[in-house]
C-alpha cells in the first residue's frame, strides 16, 4: 500500500486472497456465509493488518445512508459554538436529518472521531474552529466533510465568517467617536479567526491613518480568564490606551472586570468593543458594544453547502450578512475630546 492511500475492500481481498464479497460477509458477521474456519481467520487477520474500516456511506449525501451530519467544536461550553449549532441543527431539521455533536473538551483532536465516523455512522462531518485535524486525516476518513470558521492550508472546503469586516466595524466606530490610541486583545496564537481578525484591525488602522503599535495588542484565549488577564498586562503599559478592540466577546467579559480590578472606568476612560453579541452582553456593566455576526447563518451555510456539493469539489464562501455593530455603554469619546 501506497502511504496516504485509502485501504478498499478491493485491497483486503487481494490481501486474503478471496472474494470481495467475501470480506464484506465476513465483516457483517453474515449468519449464511460458509467459509473454511482458516479462510475466515485469514480475511480478519487482513483486514486487521491493513487498517480497514469499512465505509457503510457514499461518498455523497444523495444516499441519506444514516440520515445523521456529525459537528465537531473546540468546546460545548463556549456559547459562540452554541450559536454555530443552533443553525446547523435547523438546517439539518429542514433536511430529514439529525445532527450530531462532539467537542475538543473530549479528545485533543478531531482524529477519534474520524476514527468513529468514517465506518459511515454519519454522512458527512463539519469542523468548527480550532479543531485539530490535518487535511491528509479528513481526505482519508472517505466521507464528506467541510470547516466552520475556519480556512486551513492544503483543504479547499470552508464556510468563514467575514473576521476582516468585523475588527474594521469596531475600530471604525472607535475613530469615529475620536479614539486613535486603539489596542487589541488579540485571539490565541495558531487561530484562523484571530489572524483574520488581526489583519482586519490593523488594516482598519492604516486606513484611518494610524500605524498600528505591535505594543497595542496582547494575544489573549477566547475565555474570560484569558481576556482578564491580556487587560490587565495592556493596562500596565504607558501610555495607556483609551480603546480596546477585543477578538472575541466571552474574552471581553475578562476585560471589562480587569479594568475595574485596575481602576480604569469604562467608559469614560477606557472604551471596550468586541466581535460577537450574545445575549449576556448587555447585561454586563457597562453593557458591551459589540459586532453582531452571523453565527446562526453560518452553522446553516455549512449544513447546505455539505449536502448540496460534490464531496470532492472546493468549497470557499464567506457569509458576511447581516452584519451590524450593536451600540451599548461601553464605549464612548475619550476623556481628552
Amino acid at each position: 500500500m501506497k502511504p496516504g492511500k485509502r485501504v478498499t475492500l478491493a485491497d483486503v481481498a487481494a490481501h486474503a486472497g478471496v472474494d470481495r464479497s467475501v470480506i464484506s460477509r465476513v465483516m457483517n458477521s453474515d449468519p449464511g456465509l460458509n467459509i473454511r474456519p482458516e479462510t475466515r481467520v485469514r480475511v480478519l487477520a487482513s483486514v486487521k493488518a491493513l487498517g480497514y474500516r469499512p465505509n457503510a456511506a457514499a461518498r455523497t449525501l444523495r444516499t441519506r445512508r444514516s440520515r445523521t451530519i456529525g459537528l465537531f467544536v473546540p468546546d460545548h461550553a463556549d456559547p459562540v459554538y452554541a450559536e454555530i449549532v443552533t443553525g446547523a441543527e435547523a438546517a439539518a431539521a429542514e433536511r430529514g436529518c439529525v445532527l450530531v455533536t462532539g467537542s475538543g473538551r473530549v479528545a485533543d483532536s478531531a482524529q477519534p472521531y474520524l476514527d468513529l465516523l468514517a465506518d459511515g455512522r454519519v454522512d458527512g462531518l463539519l469542523l468548527a474552529g480550532g479543531v485539530t485535524a490535518t487535511p491528509a486525516a479528513l481526505r482519508e476518513s472517505g466521507m464528506p466533510w467541510l470547516l466552520l470558521n475556519r480556512s486551513m492550508a492544503d483543504a479547499t472546503r470552508h464556510v468563514v465568517l467575514d473576521d476582516e469586516g468585523a475588527a474594521a466595524m469596531a475600530v471604525e466606530h472607535l475613530v469615529n467617536l475620536g479614539h486613535r490610541r486603539i489596542a487589541h486583545l488579540a485571539g490565541p496564537d495558531g487561530s484562523d479567526t484571530a489572524s483574520r481578525r488581526a489583519s482586519g484591525y490593523r488594516a482598519a488602522m492604516r486606513r484611518h491613518g494610524a500605524t498600528p503599535d505591535p505594543g497595542l495588542a496582547v494575544r489573549a484565549d477566547y475565555t474570560a480568564d484569558g481576556g482578564f488577564q491580556a487587560m490587565t498586562e495592556l493596562l500596565g503599559r504607558t501610555p495607556r490606551p483609551t480603546a480596546v478592540f477585543v477578538a472575541n466577546v466571552t474574552s471581553a467579559i475578562g476585560a471589562v472586570r480587569a479594568a475595574y480590578r485596575c481602576g480604569v472606568r469604562v467608559p469614560s476612560e477606557l472604551s471596550i468593543v468586541a466581535v460577537h453579541d450574545l445575549p449576556f452582553a448587555e447585561y454586563l456593566v457597562p453593557a458591551l458594544t459589540t459586532v453582531r455576526m452571523p453565527l446562526q447563518e453560518l452553522g446553516r451555510r455549512g449544513v447546505e453547502k455539505l449536502t448540496t456539493t460534490d464531496p470532492d469539489a472546493p468549497v470557499s464562501e464567506t457569509v458576511g450578512a447581516p452584519m451590524e455593530l450593536v451600540r451599548r455603554e461601553s464605549t464612548a469619546p475619550p476623556r481628552e475630546a
